[in-house]
């Protein structure tokens, strides 16, 4: 039937550029793709040491009457910082004290902002 072999002179190169082609493209979409989990994952960890640093000046204030002293807090969260507001409480929250406590932090170029509110016996 086929009594001759062809030859393809050039056909491996081809080949081996279109390969080529093709997995630089999915390397490039495997780096997008690490670099946006990557940002992720630094801005949920940003979000949870706001969410502790918040949590843990609420609970000194419950045990302690007063909030955790900037050198300690500058000390356990360095990169974050800490705002208490206080105000009466009003309606059936009347006699108490609102606390409320907003903690920021930064990742990458987004301002990672959480606020916490107890109320409180004065």
């Amino acid at each position: 039937m086929y009594g001759k072999s062809r030859k393809y002179t050039g056909f491996l190169i081809a080949e081996i550029t279109v390969a080529m082609a093709v997995l630089g493209i999915i390397l490039a979409g495997l780096a997008l793709t690490l670099n946006g989990m990557a940002r992720f994952n630094h801005y949920q960890l940003t979000r949870q040491r706001c969410l502790a640093a918040a949590q843990a000046e609420l609970d000194s204030i419950a045990a302690t009457g007063k909030p955790i002293s900037k050198a300690d807090f500058k000390r356990l969260w360095q990169t974050l910082s800490v705002a208490v507001y206080t105000s009466k409480g009003i309606g059936q929250w009347q006699g108490m004290e609102l606390v409320r406590i907003t903690t920021t932090g930064k990742s990458f170029n987004k301002q990672v902002k959480v606020e916490q509110y107890r109320y409180l016996l004065p």
